[in-house]
């Protein structure tokens, strides 16, 4: 599995795609006739979209009656985004946030994301940028500079693992790691916990022992329970997702990853997310 926030290993077009709702159609196949490339057929499982042919030009979305069909993602300008993240600014002034650069990965498009964290910055926005720091810290550090909070993930401590796993060398985000802490922005670092993937004993240990020797100014460290509700979604594009079928962590489960951090003298770990408690019961933490 290589890590969807980092890395693109099948070549994902990045840019909007196509999806079908099964439980919103009511057949009325407008769709398939408003189609230019014919990209949409029809079977008894339901509509089938042939992504070679779909160019994504929205014609079958304003046909179907229904919006059983939904365009995902959207171009956007530098001050489109500006105009749509200035519409909450009131809400960030009263509660005292921001916006977030996240994604993906603000880094992959660092020109697009500069101009952006610039152009909120002059309207006095709180700004966090959200990384997983596997890009040279040439393209990374001017993101930083402009960055009041850093949102930092670590994920492996164990190179091959890393490397097979995002696609990334661990030595990069390492390194960008200690560039970032002497900046002395406040920071943030969050593991996303796994199953089978990040959730070892020794793995949490081992990114709370770099906090601790490398990071000490991270004001918090947070472990980000494992969420299994975009399945439909990778469904819906017809990508294969291998951890469909993986259960939520539980709670006590969490609350052992972070009193392992604990130990490591992490006193500002915790954890948020879905869990699984007694009964089946799911309960969200934030």
């Amino acid at each position: 599995m290589r890590c969807p926030w980092c890395h693109n290993p099948e070549g994902i077009n990045p840019f909007p795609e196509l999806v079908w709702y099964d439980v919103r159609c009511i057949g009325f196949k407008a769709c398939m006739e408003a189609c230019p490339t014919k990209a949409l057929e029809p079977t008894r499982e339901g509509v089938v979209i042939k992504r070679d042919y779909c160019n994504v030009c929205g014609e079958c979305v304003k046909a179907c009656p229904a919006s059983a069909l939904e365009v995902l993602g959207k171009v956007m300008t530098v001050d489109e985004v500006v105009e749509e993240s200035l519409r909450d600014k009131v809400f960030y002034e009263k509660s005292g946030g921001g916006v977030t650069l996240s994604g993906g990965e603000p880094s992959m498009q660092p020109a697009f994301s500069a101009a952006v964290m610039r152009a909120l910055r002059q309207q006095g926005v709180h700004l966090a940028l959200d990384t997983c720091a596997g890009t040279s810290w040439k393209i990374l550090h001017p993101l930083v500079e402009l960055a009041d909070l850093i949102l930092l993930d670590l994920k492996l401590t164990e190179e091959s693992e890393h490397l097979r796993y995002t696609g990334i060398p661990l030595k990069t985000v390492l390194a960008n790691a200690r560039e970032i802490a002497k900046t002395k922005k406040p920071i943030w670092i969050r593991t996303p916990v796994i199953p089978g993937y990040t959730d070892a004993e020794e793995n949490i240990r081992h990114i709370a022992r770099f906090i601790e020797f490398e990071l000490p100014i991270a004001e918090r460290y947070e472990l980000l329970a494992f969420n299994n509700v975009c399945a439909p979604k990778y469904q819906r594009l017809d990508r294969h997702w291998e951890l469909e079928e993986e259960a939520l962590m539980s709670e006590k489960e969490m609350e052992r990853l972070k009193s392992i951090a604990k130990e490591e003298g992490i006193n500002v770990a915790c954890w948020s997310g879905m869990t699984m408690v007694g009964n089946g019961k799911v309960v969200n933490v934030a």
